[in-house]
């Protein structure tokens, strides 16, 4: 996330991924990315062969 916060549902689970944080899945899980949220939100996204893979979520340090 470049700036604000967005809620991904993916599959069964709910996140909330705030700035600095990211996320990497298997695009082929159900998933959809909202903004619930009263602040605007940016983020980047990236499609490759690599979504095969979940990723470990973790913050910044310093949070």
């Amino acid at each position: 996330m470049l700036s604000g916060r967005i809620r991904l549902l993916l599959g069964a689970r709910d996140f909330v991924l705030e700035t600095g944080e990211v996320v990497e899945f298997d695009t082929r899980v159900p998933h959809t990315f909202s903004n619930p949220f009263p602040e605007p939100a940016e983020g980047l996204v990236l499609f490759g062969p690599q979504g095969e893979r979940m990723h470990v979520r973790a913050r910044p340090q310093g949070r």
